[in-house]
């Protein structure tokens, strides 16, 4: 497929270019229908929401609220009723306004506080937040705020007031792009290698938009699940282009042509990429063990988008291969490739001085590792799941403005009323011991409708009290079964306290299956029950050390205003579900791309020491990039205006950056140095029982590589490395490798000159050697059943490379 595309990359880019043009027209047309469902069904708040509905059906509008205080004087004055009635009666004349709850009507008292000093109307609009035009939303506010004079504040509250707060879509994406841009052009040093990712990732994550755009008329998508979508959807499509176009300037730099560069790429780095996406896709679909319909439309939302940007990868990324040829290449590399030649596979630099340092300390390494983990784990130990709201909005928001004038003109529960919502006629027991239950401020009963009575209840807490859930739990436990009614509590406090509870109760369940699917795929893929044991440890690490950022951030409040997110509050009750999710995906990602390299050694070598050592050098710098372009993707979405985005953007970026600094770089390859061969465990019963499946396959097959390495066919290629004049040169590293440019050996030649390198099995192979103050020579050499003597020769600055 990789082959077709490259060779047929017009109509790649045709399709391509359609599908994105279509489904854009297509949804332009449609438009979207989020809906957030938050019910949980057999929970006591989603049968008081079905009662709900069963008694006000024509209560389907988004309600918002204007607040209005006097610094001096009272509400009820002439000079202030003059300004505020006015804007009231023109905001219901407003085409999409159903209507207005005026404080100064006959039965508005209620909206006044005791003092005088604040109140409140309620305006109903005739559709859902989502679904009222923003011209609307944007007239109500400006007729509302135009009332205001020096002494008369006036702010708006409210989900469709909100979003004339909301920053223009696609800002943090698009700043996480410009930050992914920089990442990947100081890795490649290539204007176009930059732009491969970022437009595949674009590709992917614009279809994958769209698409669940439209899936929002069949099926219930939640408004944060194009976010999360999107967040997602960016990290792993720059990442997987950015293996790929990896593998494939690799490649090139090697002497392979660059159409062959690109099939072997896209059959090695391509291979694992279709796992990894695989994985990210297995884990987000552990959130529907939860059995939370909130939870379904994200999981369709983002599932659609890796596997679109997965699609992207393969597909597309082939195709612009082919458009730009050696172009991928900066000029530099295009220079030196003419004049020097393919250059043979040799890790060095940084990467491959830690990579010895971490073999020489394992154990202090992994101490270290395992203490800052620990430390940044403490905060998660607090961790209390619960609501957001416009309280924990900036304090410059006329939302947070208004929240914090209800609270003080009528008490912080005001922001959340509790509805217990009774089956027929309420007993006069039942609001009589509502109102003397310890933390109710007001009690109002509604007359019954449709056989079903509503209790309004005002708390006397906010709504992300601890103390207001005792209330909900008083009320459940004790005040309604001793008035022997019927009743549920219900209202957006009661749904997201049944959120945390039930998140709490099947948390376990869902951590096991998603742990479980990761533990059975590597298994397969490495043969090992070491590597998948280790890596379910890591990732367990990994998510308390996230959570604790996010705790200490969101919850203990330490620097949220400094980010511009507001005031600290509870973590949000589906949270964890879904970071957890996009965490153990992503973690399992930079696991394969780190042990595949590994493992690929271990199997031809035998020597873990060397296979963890090779395996982190050739590994760390793209795993590394990849993980600073993911860090900048999610870091971007604090910029997103909503708060469930930025939780989930810290979060992810948090866990990202400790998960390949501290746990992929330093404690993974620290304890499988200090395993040893046991990494590499596998009972034989077990072993003959499981399926073979290659994450990736070799990069070229020679002879040797196409026939299993036997006891006895194995051999070695020896002899000395000499300068002209046949002194022999110390230090030279000599270094096996097939023809596809995979190393098989590396050796340093000793002071007589001599070095001799393992190969497995009968074939051609390539013979490179280098030293310093010499030339570089590479040639292939054919291994017969015996060892081969071959002798090097180096003279200064001499290049002679053989394909």
């Amino acid at each position: 497929m990789a082959r077709w595309c490259y060779r047929h990359r017009l109509v790649v880019l045709l399709l391509w270019l359609g599908a994105l043009f279509g489904l854009g027209a297509a949804s332009s047309a449609a438009g979207t229908n989020y809906a957030n469902v938050f019910s949980l069904p057999d929970t006591d708040s989603a049968t008081a929401y079905d009662l709900m509905e069963k008694a006000f059906p024509e209560r389907a509008g988004d309600t918002d609220t204007v607040v209005w205080k006097v610094d001096d004087g009272s509400v009820r004055d002439e000079s202030v009723r003059s300004r505020i009635e006015p804007a009231l009666v023109e905001i219901g004349r407003m085409e999409g306004v159903g209507e207005v709850a005026d404080p100064y009507a006959a039965q508005g008292a209620a909206q006044i506080s005791r003092d005088g000093r604040i109140a409140y109307a309620q305006i109903t609009f005739t559709e859902q937040a989502n679904a009222v035009p923003m011209e609307l939303v944007e007239d109500v506010v400006d007729t509302a705020q135009a009332a205001e004079r020096g002494g008369l504040q006036v702010e708006l509250g409210g989900q469709a007031i909100a979003r004339t707060q909301e920053p223009p879509q696609g800002t943090a994406e698009a700043v996480g792009i410009l930050a992914a841009a920089v990442v990947l052009f100081l890795a490649f040093g290539s204007l176009f290698a930059m732009l491969l990712p970022i437009v595949v990732a674009v590709a992917g994550v614009g279809t994958g938009m769209i698409a669940t755009m439209l899936m929002s008329h069949v099926t219930d998508v939640p408004e944060v699940a194009p976010l999360l979508g999107s967040l997602i959807g960016l990290g792993v499509g720059i990442d997987y282009a950015l293996f790929i176009v990896t593998r494939h300037r690799r490649g090139i730099l090697r002497g392979m042509k660059p159409e062959e560069a690109a099939v072997t790429a896209l059959n090695t780095s391509g291979r694992a990429v279709l796992f990894a996406g695989g994985t990210v896709c297995i884990a987000l679909a552990g959130m529907l063990v939860m059995n939370m319909r909130f939870l379904d439309g994200v999981v369709v939302a983002t599932s659609l988008t890796v596997i679109l940007s997965v699609l992207a990868a393969i597909t597309l990324l082939p195709a612009l291969l082919g458009l730009l040829g050696t172009r991928v290449l900066s000029r530099r590399q295009r220079r030196r490739l003419a004049a020097a030649g393919p250059e043979p596979a040799e890790a060095s630099g940084p990467a491959a001085r830690w990579s010895a340092y971490v073999q020489r300390r394992p154990r202090p390494i992994a101490a270290l590792a395992v203490v800052v983990m620990a430390v940044l784990a403490i905060p998660v130990l607090s961790l209390r799941l619960g609501a957001t709201d416009q309280g924990n909005h900036q304090e410059s928001t006329t939302t947070r403005q208004a929240y914090d004038l209800l609270a003080e003109g009528f008490g912080p529960g005001v922001n959340g009323p509790l509805q217990v919502v009774v089956d027929g006629d309420a007993p006069a027991g039942l609001v009589d011991g509502i109102r003397a239950t310890e933390g109710v401020a007001q009690v109002a009963a509604v007359p019954p409708a449709n056989g079903v009575t509503v209790i309004q209840v005002v708390p006397t807490t906010s709504p992300q009290s601890e103390e207001t859930d005792r209330l909900i739990d008083r009320l459940r436990d004790d005040v309604i079964p001793r008035s022997g009614a019927e009743a549920h509590v219900g209202g957006v406090t009661a749904v997201f306290k049944d959120f945390a509870s039930v998140t709490g109760d099947r948390l376990p369940y869902f951590v096991a299956t998603i742990i479980a699917l990761g533990f059975l795929l590597l298994l397969v893929a490495f043969r090992s029950l070491v590597v998948p044991l280790t890596a379910a440890l890591m990732n367990l690490i990994a998510a308390a050390a996230s959570f604790g950022v996010l705790v200490a951030i969101f919850q203990w409040g330490w620097g949220t205003e400094l980010l511009g997110i507001g005031k600290e509050g509870p973590i949000t009750s589906f949270l964890p579900v879904i970071m957890l999710s996009l965490l153990f995906g992503l973690s399992m990602d930079y696991q394969v791309f780190l042990v595949s390299r590994m493992h690929e050694e271990w199997v031809h070598t035998k020597d873990n020491a060397r296979a963890v050592r090779v395996g982190l050098a050739e590994t760390s710098r793209v795993i590394n990039s990849a993980a600073l372009i993911m860090i900048c993707v999610f870091s971007a979405f604090v910029l997103s205006g909503d708060m469930e985005g930025a939780m989930a953007g810290i979060g992810l970026a948090a866990a990202v950056a400790l998960d390949a600094f501290i746990l992929r770089t330093a404690l993974v390859p620290a304890a499988m140095h200090m395993l040893g061969r046991s990494n590499w465990w596998l009972p034989d019963w077990l072993e003959k029982r499981l399926p073979h499946l290659a994450v990736e396959p070799r990069e070229e097959a020679s002879a040797a590589e196409e026939e299993p390495v036997v006891p006895g066919r194995a051999s070695v290629v020896h002899g000395f490395v000499r300068t002209a004049d046949g002194d022999p040169v110390d230090g030279a590293a000599v270094t096996l490798l097939t023809k596809g440019g995979r190393r098989l050996d590396r050796v340093t030649s000793l002071a007589d000159g001599s070095y001799i390198v393992a190969v497995p099995a009968p074939g051609t192979y390539l013979l490179a050697v280098t030293a310093e103050s010499y030339g570089s020579r590479a040639a292939q050499v054919v291994v017969a059943d015996g060892p081969l003597v071959y002798d090097v020769e180096l003279a200064d600055g001499e290049v002679d490379a053989v394909n």
